[in-house]
């Protein structure tokens, strides 16, 4: 057992460079044809079959070896089974072994893969969602040409972050940590012939790369302060740091936190996100990415519990979080970025969590969350199927003809609401306890601990409200849509059928077991006033958007934001104000740059260059071959020669 965590990083990193080198093998030219190059090519020609055989070959590339290391990872998380759900933050005997050392000029790198109770558990989440996204997107993205590569790449993005869960060093985790930033770019950058999907890629790599400066100068700290990169030395030697090198680490780390798991400030890039393929965004948004930022922070949460002023600054993050996100959501109308703002909120309630000192609860949360978003991000890629939409005014009425869509979402709605007995209710509940205790029991400054508290009660209010206003709009009501005919390549492909194919609904039916019952995992405590608050207020904010939707169907409840639609539509102008603040300037700052190159640079260069043509000029008049004029000009020296000395003898 010592090998797997090994053989779970390595199995579907093999499987991505088999995927980009081998699916396509062996690289034949089609026949010549007989038809002129102006007729009609038949659907069974050559190219298309080649084209098949390497969608199916890059489709069993990728699935069996994520599935291989989902059964490696289930046994190992099969030992500590839920005990961190119970409580427990630490394995006694984690299981792991290390490769070698590399040597540097100070502190060595320690090549250590280890699995405890922590990374077991988000290794099974990881390669699950991961096989059910693999999955899903044989049927999602069929007819794809580019699929080989988009399967490799998810792969790739699969080891990553199994590397980020099972390393015990920090500059190995730091690896998969930048492989993910990459896989993304990739990924999200899907379609790249759509100028906006191009861009969205380029953002979420530029924003995220921001936060991990700070994540790297954070990790050089903590292993200069430790003397060993080794997460459990740098946790053993936490206790001796002083508070500043502990303040300056962790703030630094929160950074990286921020970026990767679309915190306040660095938020902006996720929803963009959304160019994407679907099935991406569920990987994303429940599994990798965005989940690596919170593991970390309970990875190293000794450190961070030994900084009160960064569990503070992470409350308040938390708090204009999670509650502007989901204000955002309920005034959207593209339902992918409904649950992209979701994600956000959803994040920040654990971040909450582990700033009112519970990793329990926020890992708990994690996992459910995972389940949850999960499937809603694959049922929403089955209703963008059917309509051949995003967006929810082009949706209604589907749910007589997506039945089993519908009633899978309405789980993976009841879970992000938090009603009983769905998996978020308990981890919901959970965190909002936590942060209950840590009003009272002052483990956050009063004012942080009230702000975080108070917002998070009421956006368990506005996400009741977006939850049940994208569920009324996309299932209920007057169906709007129209079949499209078959779109161009990198769109959403639609399909003339009931249901989504089997590829698709399959996942889509495992992943709502876990979204209904792991709320049951592990031992149940379940807080029964703040408990009976939360479902109040879910219910209150679902009642209200039900009460406008019943007034007029058609009309988008969102109306109920008043003068507030427009700036939560605009998510509160955070994209305009980094425009005007950084975007503007440092474009400007770009082009005064480029100017003084090309003036003053440049321009003594070409200055240069046209003062010695013009002096060779003024030369050349002296050197025209004529031996007259040489003559006359050496009797004229020794003229002055001769007078000169006459002169001044």
């Amino acid at each position: 057992m010592t090998s797997f965590p090994l053989l779970a990083v390595l199995l579907p990193f093999v499987a991505a460079f088999a995927g980009l080198l081998l699916s396509r093998w062996p690289h034949q030219r089609p026949p010549a044809t007989v038809h002129p190059p102006a007729a009609p090519r038949s659907p069974q020609t050559p190219p298309r079959a080649a084209g098949e055989r390497a969608n199916a070959r890059a489709a069993w590339l990728a699935i069996l070896p994520t599935a291989a290391s989902a059964l490696l990872a289930a046994w190992l998380a099969w030992a500590p089974g839920f005990a961190f759900l119970a409580g427990e933050t630490t394995s006694p005997q984690p299981t792991g072994q290390t490769y070698g050392t590399v040597t540097t000029g100070a502190i060595p790198i320690s090549l250590t893969l280890q699995a405890d109770t922590l990374s077991a558990l988000i290794g099974v989440l990881v390669t699950l969602v991961a096989l059910a996204v693999q999955v899903y997107s044989v049927g999602y993205l069929k007819d794809d040409p580019r699929y080989p590569s988009y399967s490799a790449f998810i792969s790739l993005f699969t080891s990553a972050m199994l590397l980020v869960v099972y390393a015990g060093d920090l500059l190995v985790l730091y690896v998969g940590w930048e492989i993910m930033g990459l896989c993304s770019y990739l990924l999200i950058g899907h379609w790249w012939e759509d100028r906006g999907n191009s861009r969205a890629a380029v953002k979420a790599f530029l924003v995220t790369r921001l936060g991990d400066v700070g994540f790297l100068f954070g990790i050089f700290v903590l292993g200069q302060a430790a003397g060993s990169f080794r997460i459990a030395d740098v946790l053993a030697k936490a206790p001796e740091m002083s508070t500043a090198t502990v303040v300056t680490a962790t703030m630094l780390l929160l950074a990286g936190v921020a970026g990767k798991s679309a915190q306040v400030p660095l938020h902006t890039w996720l929803p963009d996100a959304m160019a994407g393929p679907t099935p991406i965004s569920a990987l994303i948004h429940a599994a990798t990415m965005v989940a690596a930022g919170i593991f970390i922070v309970a990875r190293l949460f000794d450190v961070f519990r030994a900084a009160p002023p960064t569990l503070d600054v992470l409350a308040v993050m938390a708090a204009l979080g999670m509650l502007g996100a989901a204000l955002a959501a309920l005034a959207q109308d593209d339902l992918k970025r409904v649950l992209a703002y979701s994600t956000v909120s959803q994040l920040a309630y654990m971040a909450g969590g582990l700033a009112a000192s519970s990793d329990t609860s926020a890992i708990f949360h994690l996992l459910t969350h995972g389940a949850f978003k999960a499937l809603l991000f694959l049922c929403a890629g089955a209703v963008i199927h059917h309509v051949g939409s995003n967006l929810m005014t082009q949706m209604g009425g589907l749910r007589r003809e997506l039945p089993i869509t519908f009633v899978t979402m309405t789980i993976g709605f009841a879970a992000l609401m938090g009603i009983p007995p769905a998996s978020g209710f308990f981890s919901k509940d959970a965190i909002l306890a936590a942060m209950d205790d840590a009003l009272a029991a002052g483990t956050l400054t009063d004012a942080a601990a009230l702000l975080l508290y108070g917002c998070a009660l009421a956006t368990v209010a506005v996400t009741g409200a977006y939850a049940t206003r994208a569920w009324l709009r996309t299932f209920f009501g007057e169906a709007r849509a129209v079949a499209l005919p078959e779109p161009q390549p990198g769109t959403a492909h639609v399909v003339d059928v009931t249901e989504a194919p089997r590829t698709m609904l399959v996942p889509v039916i495992l992943l709502a077991v876990p979204a209904l019952l792991l709320g049951f995992a592990g031992e149940l405590h379940v807080d029964l006033g703040v408990a009976v608050i939360s479902v109040v207020l879910a219910v209150l904010g679902a009642g209200v958007v039900y009460a406008f939707w019943r007034s007029d169907p058609v009309a988008d409840p969102a109306r109920l934001l008043g003068p507030l639609r427009v700036p939560c539509e605009q998510a509160f102008y955070a994209d305009q104000l980094y425009a005007a603040l950084f975007v503007r300037p440092v474009l400007a700052l770009a082009r005064l740059v480029v100017r003084t190159d090309d003036v003053v640079v440049d321009g003594a260069v070409r200055g240069s260059g046209r003062s010695a043509r013009g002096l060779s000029g003024v030369l050349r008049l002296a050197q025209n071959g004529n031996v007259q004029l040489y003559v006359s000009g050496v009797l004229a020296g020794v003229l002055l020669i001769a007078v000169g000395a006459v002169m001044f003898a």
